[in-house]
């Protein structure tokens, strides 16, 4: 085993010029952490096998981890990914080749719930249509009373998933005395009945809510989860919000469902193709506010996913399991569990 414990880092977390894309990740603790080399890859998409090849850890951005990247080496032993999504990483691969998948639940959970309520403030107050209004003089003055907001006393906030982020927006929509609805196979019963949330059924979900947010991962069970059948369930006075990932919803469905005024309107802040189109027909409806999948990017969401990035490898290094390990299954691995032994007599545990 090397000397030194190597982090290498996924090339895009660099610009051109070689200035960092994310000033507010701290990369201090990773720098003068005791018996660690770090290292920025060069820019790959998917990471290539040789690439990583004398590395123990990878701090993943953006670039996709493929069967094609996992080193012959047998040496890395954590991907440690710079948020919550991971569907940019191949995990049968990882859990095959003995390598932990880490995700930065701490990170986001707070970021991603805010900027939730920040589509549903937006949406329910009328937000952009009011900004026009006001940028128009006297013409859009006289013209407000014909965009009133809906308030949301009453009102029910839906959401399929109450994982990490989904229950943080519950805890953060309390002050707005709203009926809380959900629909999750995997929920916390406990967890639930702590934030006053109804568990239903999916169909339910889409038929009661009058602000429905969508708060699973993308899996193949999920993908287009939200289809046309299911937005018909919807009542046209409903909003629909995304900040989970694109492919979660059928967007030609969606749009339909928007340009034909069946539900009032929607917040989106992720799109299936991304950067999405300019002449996507989605983008020229004017009852949907859209974010280029930053909404809930913040110096404290990227201090915070970088810090638990660190934290992870640096537990890998010491021999102990991180947090949020997403394919738990290679954590019962004899070849894993030997590499954290060797980690924790050289290291120290």
């Amino acid at each position: 085993m090397s000397a030194r414990f190597r982090v290498a880092l996924s090339g895009d977390f660099k610009k051109v010029d070689g200035a960092p894309v994310f000033p507010d990740f701290d990369l201090a603790p990773l720098e003068n952490a005791p018996n660690v080399e770090m290292a920025f890859l060069e820019s790959a998409n998917p990471l290539r096998t040789d690439q990583l090849e004398d590395f123990d850890a990878l701090i993943l951005l953006a670039h996709r981890f493929a069967p094609t990247s996992v080193p012959k080496s047998g040496r890395l032993s954590v991907v440690a990914r710079f948020g919550v999504g991971y569907d940019t990483v191949d995990v049968p691969a990882c859990t095959a080749a003995d390598i932990a998948l880490c995700i930065t639940p701490d990170g986001v959970r707070r970021p991603v719930a805010v900027s939730i309520i920040t589509l549903m403030l937006a949406l329910t107050g009328k937000m952009m249509v009011k900004d026009r209004l006001a940028r128009l003089g006297p013409p859009g003055f006289a013209a407000r009373g014909d965009h009133m907001g809906v308030g949301l006393v009453g009102k029910t906030l839906g959401s399929v998933g109450i994982g990490n982020i989904g229950a943080e927006l519950f805890r953060l929509a309390r002050p707005f005395d709203m009926k809380f609805i959900a629909h999750d196979p995997y929920a916390d019963a406990k967890v639930a009945k702590e934030l006053g949330i109804e568990l239903v059924g999916l169909e339910d979900v889409f038929a009661r809510s009058d602000i429905l947010t969508i708060n699973c991962p993308l899996t193949d069970d999920t993908h287009h989860l939200v289809n046309a059948k299911r937005l018909a369930l919807m009542k046209k006075t409903a909003y629909f919000i995304n900040t989970a990932r694109g492919l979660i919803v059928d967007q030609k469905a969606l749009t339909e469902v928007l340009a034909a005024g069946r539900i009032a309107g929607a917040g989106l802040d992720v799109f299936e193709v991304e950067p999405p189109d300019p002449n996507d027909p989605l983008l020229k409806l004017d009852t949907i506010i859209v974010a280029p999948h930053a909404l809930c990017w913040t110096d404290q969401c990227f201090a915070g996913n970088g810090a638990a990035d660190i934290a992870a490898v640096l537990e890998i290094q010491h021999g102990r399991i991180p947090r949020g390990v997403v394919n738990r299954q290679v954590l019962e691995s004899s070849h894993f569990k030997a590499k954290l032994e060797a980690y924790g007599k050289q290291f120290g545990s």
